[in-house]
């Protein structure tokens, strides 16, 4: 039964409301690994395995998440994206987290503390400096490295995000080394490749043609440069894509026309609306069947409006915590674009995400059109999503999961973070997985069989996402 017990703050069963949660987390779920199918880590932060000079550059260096908190309490910019020195702004963050009350960073935070540095202390405007100071003494230590971070997180692999033209030597140097027993592969993200209407379409295509050694002119010789690239990625052990668009029509187009399209954006010329959502179209559905000859997953995110403040953009440049929900999110046109890579027999395993948290039961059904080839749980809604990744959107999205599809075939949480201390969240989700398990048990909605509760909730928290990516652990 649900206890009626007032809790501490983070005790050892925060959000575990049942017996049967608690049995789930502690015994199955807890002692589960993490594997981090995606990302924003460094690729070279890794490789160099970088000390962090004080706790700001970790915590507050890229977080825009922390970022946002801190302007929605009044803080200058200065002192989250500015110039400000690195204790003034970890002072600003200390005294607007208090105020957080129902937000996930508040738990986030406290978690990292308690793993990481091993501080219970809530921190607050009066104890900053001292949290400050141990957690910088901390830092100092060898094993609190970029690689001995990820290692005491009990993650077994992580996805970075890399574009097509890198060259991946960052990737092949923590491959070397025997000593750091954490596999780092890269996942595929196209989206300049994608993008003819951004400034810097031309010079991308430029270095995209000498690093393939493809001359591009044309759709065909676009096509095989990246082709190369997906050959050069793969061989490194990539295994994964991913895309953001932020609109989701789809646009049939020829060849022909797709021609027409690459040589009017290799002259700098703009695209109109229509005609981006058509190279867009194109484009994809080519992706979408290289993915699937190659095995690879697809993961699509759709429903984000970027960069709404414009004069945070031009001082901070992209990442700077001022996006936003969609509205149109993501369309029933998705359908349209799997049914046309379906057709040909080129649709590869899929992982949809939306911005937009209306969109659950949309995608819910959608993924149920497409099931099948052997693959169990071939099409994924992927894990609450960015603003939704707090309990209540964790919550609802298991719940229309569970309503519309096979909950036992999800493939779970990722961090999506640039942090090297952000995996916590892995713990948060499986808490509040086990709670919303749980539940049903209690209610007599499910039998107290742990053989197949238990099963479902370490796949859940790991073996679904190493069996669906096939990786090699």
């Amino acid at each position: 039964m649900k206890s009626l017990i007032k809790r501490s703050f983070l005790n050892a069963d925060f959000l575990l409301e049942t017996d049967v949660a608690r049995k789930l987390y502690h015994g199955y779920a807890a002692k589960m690994p993490i594997l981090d199918y995606h990302c924003h880590l460094v690729p070279r932060e890794i490789a160099e395995d970088i000390h962090f000079r004080n706790m700001t550059e970790l915590w507050l260096g890229a977080d825009h998440y922390k970022w946002r908190i801190m302007r929605s309490n009044g803080v200058e910019e200065k002192y989250i994206t500015g110039d400000a020195p690195d204790e003034e702004k970890f002072h600003a963050f200390a005294a607007a987290l208090p105020k957080c009350i129902g937000n996930p960073m508040y738990h986030w935070c406290h978690l990292e503390l308690q793993q990481y540095f091993g501080i219970r202390e809530t921190l607050s405007e009066w104890n900053w400096k001292e949290i400050y100071e141990r957690c910088n003494e901390l830092l100092e230590k060898p094993e609190m490295s970029a690689k001995g971070l990820i290692r005491k997180s009990g993650v077994t692999l992580v996805c970075t995000t890399d574009d097509p033209i890198d060259d991946l030597h960052y990737h092949e140097s923590i491959a070397k080394d025997e000593s750091f027993n954490v596999q780092v592969l890269p996942a595929w993200r196209p989206d300049l490749a994608l993008s003819p209407e951004k400034d810097g379409y031309v010079t991308y295509i430029k270095r995209l043609s000498g690093v393939s050694g493809v001359e591009i002119t044309d759709f065909a010789t676009l096509k095989q440069a990246l082709r190369s690239r997906l050959d050069y990625f793969g061989e490194r052990g990539c295994l994964v894509s991913d895309h953001g668009l932020d609109f989701a029509e789809f646009r049939p187009v020829s060849d022909g026309e797709m021609d027409a399209l690459v040589e009017k954006g290799l002259t700098g010329q703009m695209l109109t609306v229509e005609q981006r959502r058509q190279y867009v179209t194109g484009m994809m559905l080519f992706l979408g069947a290289e993915y699937k000859k190659r095995n690879w997953v697809m993961q699509l995110h759709y429903g984000a409006k970027r960069e709404n403040n414009e004069l945070v953009f031009k001082s901070a440049g992209a990442n700077a915590g001022i996006d936003c929900i969609n509205p149109r999110g993501f369309a029933a046109e998705v359908a349209d674009f799997l049914n046309a890579l379906n057709r040909e027999g080129n649709l590869p395993k899929t992982i949809l995400y939306s911005l937009n948290p209306t969109d659950n039961a949309l995608i819910g059904t959608m993924i149920g059109c497409f099931q099948g080839d052997g693959v169990r749980g071939k099409i994924q809604q992927g894990a609450a999503w960015w603003f939704n990744d707090h309990k209540y959107g964790m919550e609802e999205h298991m719940k229309s999961l569970a309503s519309l599809g096979i909950l036992g075939n999800f493939i779970g949480m990722l961090t999506d973070s640039r942090s090297f201390i952000s995996y916590p969240r892995h713990e948060y989700f499986r808490r509040i997985m086990c709670n919303f398990i749980g539940n049903l048990v209690e209610n007599g909605e499910y039998p107290e069989d742990y053989n197949l509760l238990g099963e479902i909730v370490q796949d859940i928290s790991y073996n679904n996402a190493v069996r669906y990516f096939g990786f090699q652990l």
